[in-house]
This record gives C-alpha cells, sequence and structure tokens, in this order.
C-alpha cells in the first residue's frame, strides 16, 4: 500500500480538515441554535457555553486548514503547466497535469470550469464566516438569545459557511475522481502479504 506525497495532501486537506469541519458542522450548527434560541429556560449554562465558544473556534481553524491547505499547497500542483506538445499527446500524457487533463475533453471540462471555480472562489465564504459566528458569539454568548436581528445573521452564515464547504467538498471529490493530484515522492503506508 502507498500513496504519493501530493496525494497525502490531498486527503490531508479533503478527507482530513474537509471532512473534518463538514462533520463538526452539524453539532455547531444544532449546539448554536440551541444556545441562542428563546425560550430562557433552554439557554446553555457557562460552561456549556464555554464549550460552544470553543467548538466554534475549532471549527473555524478547521474551515481555515482545509482552505489554506488546498489553496497554496494542492492547488498548485492542480495547476501544474505540461510541457510544450504534451497536450496534443492525450490523457495519458497528462496524468500529472490535473487541469489540464479536465481540460483536454469536453466530458469533463465541466468540472474545472464550474467546479474548480467554486473551489477556487466561493469556497473562502466557510472560513470567513465561520470566523465571523465564531467571533460574535464569543462577544455575545447566550446575550445573542436578545438580539434577534444578529441572531438571525449568525445562523445564517453559519448555514452559508455549511453550505459552501459541502458543495466545494462535492466539487473536489468530483475533480480528484476524474483528475487526481499525483506526484511526488511515495510514502509506503504497509506492505501486503507476501506469498
Amino acid at each position: 500500500m502507498e500513496i504519493t506525497m501530493h496525494g497525502l495532501w490531498t486527503l490531508i486537506h479533503g478527507m482530513g480538515f474537509g471532512a473534518l469541519y463538514l462533520l463538526a458542522c452539524s453539532g455547531g450548527l444544532l449546539e448554536l441554535y440551541r444556545s441562542v434560541t428563546p425560550p430562557q429556560s433552554s439557554l446553555p449554562s457557562p460552561l456549556q457555553e464555554r464549550f460552544v465558544k470553543f467548538y466554534l473556534l475549532a471549527m473555524a481553524v478547521a474551515a481555515w486548514a482545509a482552505v489554506l491547505t488546498g489553496a497554496y499547497i494542492v492547488y498548485p500542483w492542480y495547476r501544474a503547466a505540461p510541457p510544450p506538445g504534451a497536450v496534443h499527446l492525450g490523457a495519458a500524457n497528462l496524468a500529472m497535469f490535473p487541469q489540464r487533463l479536465l481540460m483536454s475533453s469536453p466530458a469533463t471540462m465541466g468540472w474545472h470550469s464550474l467546479g474548480m471555480e467554486w473551489k477556487e472562489h466561493v469556497a473562502w465564504f466557510a472560513p470567513i464566516s465561520i470566523t465571523m459566528v465564531a467571533f460574535v458569539f464569543a462577544k455575545y454568548g447566550r446575550d445573542l438569545a436578545n438580539h434577534r436581528r444578529l441572531r438571525g445573521a449568525v445562523l445564517g452564515f453559519a448555514l452559508a459557511s455549511f453550505a459552501a464547504a459541502g458543495i466545494a467538498g462535492f466539487f473536489g471529490a468530483m475533480i480528484n475522481k476524474y483528475a487526481p493530484v499525483q506526484g511526488g515522492p511515495t510514502i509506503q503506508l504497509g506492505r501486503g502479504g507476501e506469498q
């Protein structure tokens, strides 16, 4: 069993930080909603409030880690330019150049033109908005229940962050299916049973 260094970083970016963020969103959204929605009898205790603050901060860290590893580690490998003439030699020669591989066929061009464009631009909304949510909750805490419009904005931004990350994760998985980022040193994860 082996994986390349580029494949490992893609795994850390998507299945590590990205999937961790998406999983944390379900609990975070529920806890955030419960923490700031009347009636007063359901508001969290000070200990529960500290937990939600920490949880939202951890979500922001995971979201930033996903976007930054994607933008500054994995994305340059995705955009690697093939040597002159390689584009005309077919898909086999483009396997190490995922962007060009997707663009080489009308059947996969949409994964680049729509999917990667989403990941390049709109996916940044996920960490930005969840950071805002974490900051506002850290500042207001349980008192956010008394500010109806602000509470609605915070919950809306939390949902938008989840949606942006979910769509980016979907496009990332599909792009990686059709044109995986490969290359770099090979890492041996284990040896199969030799007979």
